[in-house]
């Protein structure tokens, strides 16, 4: 049986973390720290309370003194490190969570100490609040913090600030109004690391979906200065190619003039929740000249109170050739999972061709 996320807060784990603390805390008490920490309703705990709870006990043995306890965690850092605990475990969100619970009132100690933890573990959940409170005053830090030799500084900059983070708090003001992050994103769009241009990507798309004109002023402007800054913007245009936004399509050069859909046919008209839609179509290319074709399908779910939702799956991106064409099989699964339940009734599947959604099918899924 697979061990659960969970489970990462271990005895293991424990007995690493109080034997650091107990080099780098005066008085630390490691019998007494693994007593508070494995309460009666330790094991009915998920992963996020065992984070604050952890958070919590770890405070019970500082001092009174924010400022101090920085110090604290640092020193304890360093120790974890020479014990051979390596950085990016994700049980050591509760150093991030400690700085956003206890130091929001302290901004300065705390962005100091925001960019010494996220080079250990990646600080852009604790980071929000310190934006939501301090707005222009925590992106300016963060601006600078782009510019930094540590590239996970650097990703903080742009993940920590991107407006619908998931998993995260929404930033209602940059949703709003994006501005202040750009210069941001824009001393990042060649970095070294593809870490890094990936959460700018991200971060465009995220302002994608209140702003589009923004990304495709973007797009022009980036369009051409490297193999870095193309790829960047085609991951950060995602949403709005799905959406078959016309700005972007024109400017990827992507129009259905020409481009046919036929042969168009469910293979299974009726599919069992837990099976496969299988469905089948030809494409052909009927200019004169070679046409680069972006193709893709929408299958439109039925949610709960009868009405559909619709979500868009790519099937490739690539140059037809005059004259050519090519048949297409796909399948999509219907299998049960966490994050989507399915309920039975009409659906339907439909082709995209270059953003213009053609020709619709009903199939039935059942229980």
């Amino acid at each position: 049986m697979a061990s659960l996320l969970k489970d990462l807060y271990s005895h293991s784990f424990y007995d690493k973390l109080s034997d650091a603390l107990s080099k780098t805390v005066p008085g630390f008490d490691q019998q007494k720290f693994i007593a508070k920490i494995f309460t009666p309703d330790f094991q009915s705990k998920e992963l996020k309370e065992r984070m604050k709870h952890t958070t919590a006990v770890v405070h019970q043995f500082l001092t009174d003194d924010y400022r101090e306890n920085i110090q604290l965690i640092k020193k304890t850092i360093e120790q974890l490190k020479l014990n051979g605990v390596g950085a990016d475990g994700l049980a050591y969100m509760f150093l991030p969570d400690y700085l956003e619970t206890y130091g929001i009132d302290f901004f300065e100690e705390s962005a100091e100490a925001l960019e010494f933890v996220t080079q250990f573990v990646s600080c852009e959940f604790a980071v929000r609040p310190f934006i939501l409170k301090y707005q222009d005053q925590m992106i300016c830090r963060m601006e600078e913090w782009s510019l930094h030799a540590s590239h996970k500084v650097r990703r903080l900059a742009s993940e920590g600030s991107r407006p619908r983070l998931p998993w995260a708090m929404g930033i209602p003001y940059l949703k709003k109004d994006p501005s202040s992050i750009l210069p941001i994103l824009e001393n990042l769009k060649q970095d070294d690391s593809e870490y890094v241009r990936r959460s700018v990507a991200n971060s465009l798309n995220d302002i994608a979906k209140d702003h589009p004109e923004v990304i495709v002023d973007i797009a022009k402007k980036w369009s051409g200065l490297s193999s870095h800054t193309d790829a960047i913007i085609k991951h950060g245009s995602r949403t709005l190619l799905k959406q078959g936004h016309p700005a972007i399509l024109k400017h990827y050069g992507l129009d259905d003039d020409g481009i046919l859909l036929s042969n168009f046919k469910l293979l299974t008209p009726v599919v069992k929740i837990g099976e496969r839609l299988h469905f089948s179509f030809t494409i052909k290319n009927e200019n004169p000249g070679e046409r680069k074709v972006r193709l893709e399908y929408a299958v439109y779910y039925k949610k709960q109170n009868g009405q559909n939702t619709k979500k868009v799956y790519k099937i490739s991106e690539r140059q037809y050739l005059p004259g050519s064409g090519i048949n297409i099989t796909r399948a999509q699964k219907f299998v049960l999972i966490t994050t989507r339940k399915f309920h039975p009734g009409d659906h339907q599947v439909s082709i995209i061709i270059n953003g213009s959604e053609k020709h619709k099918l009903s199939f039935e899924l059942i229980a």
